[in-house]
C-alpha cells in the first residue's frame, strides 16, 4: 500500500534540473512481513531519468538493480522558489567528511581509497533479531524510494539533493527492538589506511564517529538510510555505501559510511557533542531562532552560489519540515534541547 502525502508546495520533477555476514539473513528478512511501503507521491518513474548529466557509477550488480527498480518517488515538502536541485558536481564535490580531511574538497579528492564492496552492518543492543548483515541483505526486503530533500549544514550552507534508499523504520522493525530500546546509536567505519583523516594528529574526533537519534525520530517516515543519490549509487565522498539522512536536522546528524546500528536505553553521546557540547547538542534540529555561538542560523547560503551571487535565503524551522516533525518535540524547550 502506498500512502500518498502531498503538500501544496511539494517539490516536483520539474523543479529538479564473508560467510558470517549471511548467517542472519533468513531470520532478519523474514521480519519484513506486514510492513508498509512508506511515503509516496507520483507514478512510475525510472530513478535515473532526470539525471542524464550524472556520471555512471560502478556499484555492485545488486545495487544497480535496486536503483533500476525504483519505479516511484517519495517527495517531501518544500516551499521555496530556491528549492532547485543542486548540480551533481556541487553535491559530490563540497562535503564535510572528516575521515578524509577537514577541507570541503578533501573527501572528493581522497575518498577513492575507501573500499565499499563488500560491506556489512552490525545491528545490536536492545533487539531480538540482531546480527551482522551484508548490505545487500539489509536492503533486499525493501523497495528503494527517491526522496528529494533539503540538506542544511550547521555551517549555514544548504543544498537540495535527491537521495535513494530505504526508510530506517523498516530496518528497525525487522530488528525487533525490546521494550528497553529508547535511542538508536550509529557508528562510522574506522580504518585509518582507507580514511586518511583518521590518521591526522590534528583531528579532534575520537574515532569512530558516533551519532544518535531518539527512537521516535529514527522511526519517523522522513528518516532515510541512503544508498544512492542522483539516480546512481552514493559516491564515496557522500557516505558510501550507507548513510543516514534526517532532513529536519543539521547535516552532521546524517552520519556516513555506517557499520553499526545499536538500539540502546541511554541517550548516546554523539561526536560533536563530545567535542563542543556548548555548540552542538544531541537534537541538532534546524532552528533559525537559536544561533550557533559563533554565527547566526537565521539565513543560509543555498549552493551553488558565488561571490557575486551569494544566493542567501531565510532558514525555515525544522528546515521546512515542521508540519511533519514538530509534534515530536511538543512541550520541549528547543533552546535548551538544541
Amino acid at each position: 500500500m502506498l500512502i500518498k502525502i502531498a503538500k501544496p508546495h511539494d517539490l516536483r520533477d520539474s523543479d529538479v534540473t564473508p560467510e558470517s555476514v549471511y548467517l542472519s539473513r533468513r531470520r532478519f528478512m523474514g521480519g519484513m512481513a506486514g510492513l508498509g511501503a512508506g511515503l509516496a507521491l507520483g507514478g512510475p518513474a525510472h530513478a535515473g531519468a532526470n539525471y542524464a548529466d550524472v556520471p555512471e557509477g560502478n556499484g555492485p550488480a545488486w545495487l544497480k538493480k535496486k536503483i533500476d527498480d525504483t519505479h516511484w518517488k517519495a517527495v517531501t515538502p518544500a516551499n521555496s522558489e530556491k528549492d532547485t536541485l543542486a548540480p551533481f558536481d556541487d553535491a559530490s564535490g563540497y562535503n564535510n567528511f572528516y575521515e578524509f580531511g577537514s577541507g570541503k574538497a578533501d573527501p572528493a579528492r581522497r575518498a577513492g581509497s575507501l573500499k565499499t564492496q563488500p560491506w556489512s552492518v552490525v545491528i545490536d543492543g536492545e533487539v531480538n533479531n540482531g546480527g551482522r548483515f551484508a548490505l545487500e541483505d539489509l536492503a533486499s526486503p525493501s523497495r528503494f524510494e527517491e526522496r528529494i530533500y533539503r540538506l542544511r549544514c550547521v555551517e549555514a550552507w544548504s543544498m537540495v539533493i535527491p537521495w535513494l534508499g530505504i526508510p530506517l523504520a523498516e530496518v528497525i522493525r525487522r530488528a525487533e527492538p525490546t521494550s528497553r530500546a529508547r535511542y538508536v546509536r550509529f557508528e562510522t567505519l574506522v580504518d585509518p589506511e582507507q580514511m586518511p583523516g583518521q590518521r591526522s594528529a590534528f583531528s579532534l574526533i575520537d574515532w569512530p564517529y558516533v551519532e544518535g537519534l531518539r527512537l521516535d525520530e529514527a522511526m519517523h517516515p522522513l528518516t532515510l538510510l541512503a544508498m544512492g543519490m542522483y539516480g546512481r549509487e552514493l559516491p564515496n565522498q557522500n557516505g558510501a555505501p550507507l548513510r543516514l539522512v534526517v532532513p529536519w536536522k543539521y547535516g552532521f546528524k546524517s552520519i556516513k559510511s555506517i557499520v553499526r546500528i545499536s538500539l540502546v536505553e541511554e541517550q548516546p553521546l554523539n561526536s560533536w557533542q563530545q567535542i563542543a557540547p556548548e555548540e552542538y547538542g544531541f537534537y541538532a534540529n534546524v532552528n533559525p531562532r537559536v544561533d550557533h555561538p559563533r554565527w547566526s542560523q537565521a539565513t543560509e547560503r543555498r549552493l551553488p552560489n558565488s561571490l557575486f551571487s551569494p544566493n542567501t535565503i531565510d532558514t525555515l524551522m525544522f528546515n521546512g519540515y515542521a508540519d511533519e516533525v514538530a509534534e515530536l518535540y511538543a512541550g520541549m524547550d528547543l533552546r535548551t534541547h538544541y
